[in-house]
């Protein structure tokens, strides 16, 4: 579970001083589905960076089943963030050389796996995702929902806890970008995840059963008993 506590995030572009976060407090229970909604600049990248541990607050505390990742040193963080978190992207952020499995492997790097059992997991996500007969397929070979699809296998890959998502359909179009929320939402029901996403469109929005809507760096979040 994560319990963020007065969440406070500034930082400094010359002599102004920016405030992201504005004292959020905030609770996302285990296997909770939340969207993140709000205007450009109002704060949704900044508190998934937060949660993901890819930033730490001003102030405030990020509580993640119990220990505080903003009092972390950096090398238990980054355990925390190979082994518990996963994260998709809007530009998937693949490495182009890489052949579809390759770049699903590049996840289990830090958990020092032996190759074959890499190779093993790595067929086996892709396969998860639709992506079984794709394997040897380097980015430039796919669609930009295949290689969607092989970003949402590299983060889930290592089984991790919450899968954290920053705008995943923001560079697909509206057929494409069904079909890969109905892989996101079917691996976050088969593997029981926390999914927090962010999102600027509406109509994913009024799916979830949690929407957070942040503007100015303040938080206020409604429930949706009717979503799916």
């Amino acid at each position: 579970m994560y319990q963020l506590r007065d969440v406070t995030k500034q930082y400094r572009r010359g002599k102004e001083t920016i405030t992201a976060l504005a004292g959020v407090d905030l609770t996302i229970g285990d296997g909770d589905r939340l969207v993140i909604q709000g205007p450009t600049g109002g704060g949704k990248s900044t508190l998934l960076q937060m949660l993901g541990g890819l930033d730490r607050p001003t102030s405030g505390s990020v509580e993640l089943d119990g220990v505080d990742m903003a009092r972390l040193p950096e090398a238990r963080l980054t355990r925390v963030r190979s082994e518990s978190i996963g994260f998709v992207f809007q530009s998937f952020n693949l490495i182009p050389t890489l052949t579809a499995q390759e770049n699903v492997e590049t996840a289990l790097v830090p958990l020092r796996l032996k190759a074959a059992d890499r190779r093993e997991r790595a067929a086996e996500a892709l396969t998860s995702v639709g992506l079984g007969e794709r394997l040897s397929h380097l980015p430039s070979e796919m669609s930009g929902g295949q290689q969607q699809r092989v970003a949402i296998a590299r983060a889930l890959v290592k089984n991790p806890k919450v899968l954290l998502a920053d705008e995943p359909t923001g560079n697909l179009d509206e057929s494409m970008r069904d079909e890969i929320m109905d892989v996101l939402e079917t691996q976050w029901k088969e593997h029981g995840l926390t999914f927090i996403m962010v999102t600027h469109d509406s109509a994913i929005a009024r799916k979830a059963p949690r929407l957070a809507t942040i503007r100015k760096g303040r938080i206020t979040v409604t429930e949706n008993a009717k979503a799916a």
